[in-house]
């Protein structure tokens, strides 16, 4: 049953990964980026490793936070 959430959440996580890519607006761009961050962190607690997720969690929100922190700044 594991391998078969993995193989989804991998699958997911390769379309996510193209469309952040090839995504025009930015801010979609880093939507999309959460949501591939999300999946990452999905996988991690799947492979029974939560002490990684968690820092994923943070350097995450950090990185999203500068990403529309920057498009704020460059778009005025």
């Amino acid at each position: 049953m594991l391998g078969t959430i993995l193989d989804v959440v991998f699958l997911a996580m390769m379309i996510l990964a193209v469309a952040v890519v090839e995504e025009r607006n930015l801010v979609s761009a880093v939507v999309k980026y959460s949501l591939l961050s999300l999946l990452f962190i999905l996988a991690l607690f799947e492979l029974n490793a939560p002490d990684v997720a968690l820092s994923a969690i943070v350097v995450g929100a950090i990185v999203i936070g500068v990403f529309l922190f920057t498009i704020k700044g460059v778009t005025q």
